[in-house]
């Protein structure tokens, strides 16, 4: 059962088919804007819809309108990247009645460099406390809600995350590697509306620096490993900081993603990403 629908809502919340979306994720039972929920929402949407930027490496734009993201993610059972992901986890949980924010962040993972924002996260109140939820940062990215405030430091599963404070209110979200911490992605306490990511899409998914136009990335997080494709390399990171990885054969391109992924595509989108992106195929 969810809340009645009153008036328009920021995330479009009362254009979700929230029934179809609840079947997706696997969730079952009432959903009710508390902690309780949302955590559970978050596990179940983490655990079923996957991060991937096929689209793009398809040649085809990236749509933010809710109509486009059902369909994708909903009925086609597919996957996609930050905003996607985000502003559908959003209008769920506008529709089943939580109060959130959007936030920008600067991807660091690594960087030598300081990056722009392009990542997009929420800020969602549940039980009388602001809660950082992120369903689509990838195979790095958190299973559950974690308080939004400094000195946060949480396992969820196999992994440990922590929220350390910088200067002028910046915050950067953590997880622990097997040779320590390691920078995700820093925000700040600003407010980002649904326009503003259509911003941030364009860049990501056509500026020739985005690393999102090179090569097929999918990723997915779990309690016991993170897996990753990356143009043709399969990489399963567990949380003692072995791995295992191959090279995938064209041949075995398919069942590779829906084995890891779960993404199904239809015989002339496989066709299409060979030819385009597998070289020598």
């Amino acid at each position: 059962m969810v809340a009645a629908i009153i008036g328009p809502m920021t995330w479009n919340g009362e254009e979700l088919d929230i029934d179809a979306y609840l079947a997706r994720i696997g969730y079952e039972g009432e959903a009710k804007p508390d902690l309780e929920t949302l955590r559970a929402l978050h596990r179940a949407h983490v655990a079923s819809i996957p991060f991937e930027n096929l689209e793009i490496m398809l040649g085809r734009p990236v749509p933010l309108d809710l109509a486009a993201l059902q369909d994708k993610m909903v009925r086609r059972r597919r996957g996609g990247y930050c905003y996607e992901q985000n502003l559908l986890f959003a209008a769920a949980l506008e529709r089943i009645g939580f109060t959130l924010s959007g936030r920008g962040a600067r991807v660091r993972a690594g960087a030598s460099a300081t990056r722009p924002v392009t990542h997009m996260l929420l800020s969602v109140e549940a039980d009388g406390d602001q809660w950082h939820c992120d369903v689509g940062f990838g195979a790095d990215g958190l299973l559950e809600p974690i308080p939004m405030r400094e000195g946060v430091d949480v396992r969820q599963g196999e992994w440990r995350f922590a929220i350390a404070g910088e200067e002028d209110g910046v915050r950067v979200l953590r997880t622990e590697r097997s040779d320590g911490w390691f920078d995700l992605y820093a925000y700040t306490a600003a407010r980002y509306l649904p326009v503003d990511y259509v911003v941030m899409n364009h860049y990501t998914s056509t500026h020739p620096r985005s690393p999102f136009i090179r090569r097929p990335v999918l990723q997915r997080a779990a309690p016991d490993v993170r897996r990753r494709l990356i143009g043709a390399q399969l990489t399963r990171t567990r949380p003692d900081g072995s791995t295992d990885e191959h090279d995938v054969p064209v041949g075995e391109l398919r069942d590779t993603l829906v084995r890891e992924f779960g993404v199904e595509l239809d015989d002339d989108d496989v066709a299409e990403l060979i030819r385009v992106h597998y070289a020598g195929a």
